[in-house]
């Protein structure tokens, strides 16, 4: 350092990082490995030891057909300015919850509801209030970050999954620790049960050989990537009602002051969407069907059939709210026959005026280029 005039220092470090490129540069994950060691010199000799201080998946990082992540401000601006009151939020398919998430900021009371098993563990892991033990949860996760495939057998996940909706090495890593979270059920409450199972759907969320949802997959040679297991930050609520039931039976038991409506509109129901999700939280290890591997159909939505109308109809008219907020966007102009909605703008206008006032407020928004139209309809009943 001194011969060249150079920092003693900086000769030092590049030493290191010769040693460490050395090390990792012909190793499948070197660079991966290179960042979990940073992630442990930074957090202690085990890659989590303090749930406050680590990188968590936030709600909205799942991909999620659909979702109203980039309208969520926009909407609960408008409920707020044209209703009153704040007891009690209905979130009628409350798919992803970003809406309900942000209802909590503004009602005391807000009802979570969703047909699909994999949203409603969400809900439970994000929102119950129930107390939970985070080292017992870090040391679990710590575990699961320390697996090596090559050392664990092939499962019902890999059998069926591995080489298509995920790479062979994961779906291995991803069998192996659903079951292991099965197996550690008695000595979890249900709140650190459903926060294992939502964390591990957040962590393989992008990693599926998929376009975002698991009507098929992508019929290319996957990359090979670790898993990573992360834990998701949870949003406790006190107020937090979580329901799986059919929305039109739920609402007959409900009374709130306003309810948020945005079904599904088109024919392709969301329990076929995210069968993998489905299979995992339930868990039941079924027999799978066709190339893209779906178990026997259930939980299918009135909303995505001929019978839409009849449903949304049946649904407002049974609400016991003061207000109505639906969401509409414009997938009705859609050339492909499975995307095109089921129920027509027209005919949602024409049944919220039948039971009160209707304000009709528009936005456009951007996803990939392409510009969608979205409504949003407030009704006084």
């Amino acid at each position: 350092a001194s011969f060249y005039n150079y920092s003693e220092q900086e000769l030092i470090k590049q030493l290191i990082s010769d040693k460490i490129i050395y090390e990792v540069q012909n190793e499948d994950f070197g660079l991966e490995g290179f960042i979990l060691a940073e992630q442990k010199i930074k957090y202690g000799n085990s890659l989590f030891n303090d749930y406050e201080n680590l990188d968590k998946f936030e709600l909205h990082s799942r991909r999620y057909i659909g979702n109203k992540a980039k309208l969520t401000d926009w909407i609960m601006e408008i409920i707020q300015q044209e209703t009153t009151g704040n007891e009690t939020f209905i979130d009628v398919f409350s798919g992803t919850s970003i809406v309900a998430k942000e209802a909590m900021k503004k009602y005391k009371n807000v009802v979570l509801n969703d047909i699909l098993y994999s949203n409603n563990i969400a809900y439970q892991a994000f929102y119950d209030s129930e107390k939970w033990n985070s080292k017992k949860i870090i040391d679990i996760v710590n575990e699961y970050n320390t697996l090596n495939p090559k050392d664990i057998k092939k499962n019902y996940f890999s059998k069926n999954f591995g080489g298509k909706f995920y790479e062979h090495d994961i779906s291995k890593l991803i069998g192996h620790i659903r079951q292991d979270i099965e197996n550690r059920k008695s000595e979890l409450n249900s709140k650190e049960y459903a926060i294992l199972l939502t964390s591990l759907i957040y962590t393989i969320d992008r990693l599926a050989n998929t376009v975002g949802h698991f009507d098929a997959y992508i019929k290319k040679p996957i990359t090979k990537r670790p898993l990573n297991f992360r834990l998701i930050k949870t949003e406790d609520f006190a107020g937090a009602k979580i329901y799986k039931e059919d929305a039109n039976k739920l609402v007959k038991k409900l009374k709130g002051d306003i309810a948020y409506i945005d079904p599904p509109y088109n024919s392709r129901q969301y329990s076929r969407f995210y069968h993998i999700y489905e299979n995992l939280v339930q868990w039941k290890k079924p027999k799978l069907f066709g190339v893209a591997l779906k178990h026997e159909p259930e939980n299918m939505s009135e909303y995505c059939t001929s019978r839409a109308k009849h449903a949304f109809k049946d649904l407002v008219e049974n609400l016991n709210v003061k207000y109505l907020a639906v969401s509409y966007n414009n997938t009705y102009k859609s050339k492909s026959k499975s995307s095109a909605n089921k129920i027509k703008y027209e005919e949602i206008l024409e049944i919220l005026n039948s039971v009160g006032e209707t304000q009709v407020f528009e936005t456009f928004y951007e996803v990939k280029g392409k510009i969608y139209q979205e409504r949003l309809l407030i009704t006084r009943k």
